[in-house]
C-alpha cells in the first residue's frame, strides 16, 4: 500500500506514545472500532516496538505504523516487528535512502519550504507537517498548495478537535495526526469506551473534496 492511499483510510491517524505494552492491543481495538484504522506509535518509550508488534499480531483491521525515526537503522528495527509504514520528524538524506531501502512507505516530516523542496527531490510527495501549529498552521499549509500543486500533507503537532476540521478543510491536505483521541488519562484507566467515543467522533470529521 503506498502512503497517499494509508492516509486516505481515515480523516485522523491517531499518534500514540504507549508507556505500557499491555494497553496496546486494547488500545488499537478501541481505534479502530471508533472507525481510526490507521494508528503511529512512536518509538518514545520503551515500549514502542513490543507495542507494535502486538498490535500486528491480534488487530489484523489496523494498519499500524511507527513514528519518530530518527536514525537510519530504525527502520529495520520496526520493519522487524511488522510496521507497515513509517513516520520521520524530518529529513536527512541518509533517512531518506534508508526510507526508499526498508521496503514500507515513508512519510517525512517537513516545517519549511526548503525542506518541502528537499523531501520532493528525494522522492517523496506525501509529508507531515511537523510540528504543525509552531510551524504556521493552516496559513503555512495554504500558502504551500498553489506552489507545491503535488504534496498532500499530515500535519501533526499541536492539533485538537477543535483545530482538526480547520486543517481538514485545506485541499493539500489528506488527514491529520493527533494525540486528543486517546487521553492519556483515559489510556492509565483502561477506559476504552471513552476511547472509542472520541475515534467515532474523529472518524466523522469531513475532508475538503
Amino acid at each position: 500500500m503506498q502512503m497517499r492511499a494509508i492516509m486516505a483510510r481515515a480523516p485522523v491517524i491517531p499518534v500514540l506514545t504507549i508507556e505500557r505494552e499491555s494497553d496496546a492491543v486494547p488500545l488499537a481495538r478501541a481505534l479502530c472500532a471508533g472507525g481510526l484504522t490507521v494508528l503511529e506509535v512512536t518509538l518514545r518509550t520503551a515500549a514502542g516496538l513490543a507495542a507494535i508488534s502486538a498490535m500486528r499480531k491480534a488487530v489484523p483491521e489496523a494498519i499500524v505504523g511507527a513514528g519518530t525515526l530518527t536514525v537510519p537503522e530504525d527502520f529495520s528495527r520496526v520493519v522487524a516487528v511488522g510496521a507497515q509504514f513509517a513516520v520521520t520528524p524530518g529529513l536527512t538524506e541518509e533517512l531518506a535512502v534508508a526510507g526508499r531501502h526498508s521496503g514500507i512507505p515513508l512519510l517525512p516530516g517537513i516545517a519549511t519550504a526548503s525542506e518541502l523542496i528537499a523531501a520532493r527531490a528525494a522522492g517523496y510527495t506525501a509529508l507531515k507537517f511537523f510540528p504543525a501549529e509552531p510551524a504556521g498552521g493552516t496559513a503555512m499549509l495554504a500558502s504551500f498548495a498553489p506552489v507545491f500543486a503535488d504534496v498532500v500533507f499530515c500535519p501533526t503537532g499541536g492539533i485538537t478537535r477543535e483545530s482538526a476540521p480547520r486543517y481538514l478543510q485545506l485541499k493539500n491536505v489528506a488527514c491529520v495526526g493527533g494525540s486528543w483521541v486517546t487521553p492519556a488519562a483515559a489510556v492509565k484507566a483502561g477506559d476504552w469506551a471513552q476511547i472509542e467515543a472520541l475515534a467515532r467522533d474523529a472518524a466523522t470529521l469531513a475532508r475538503a473534496s
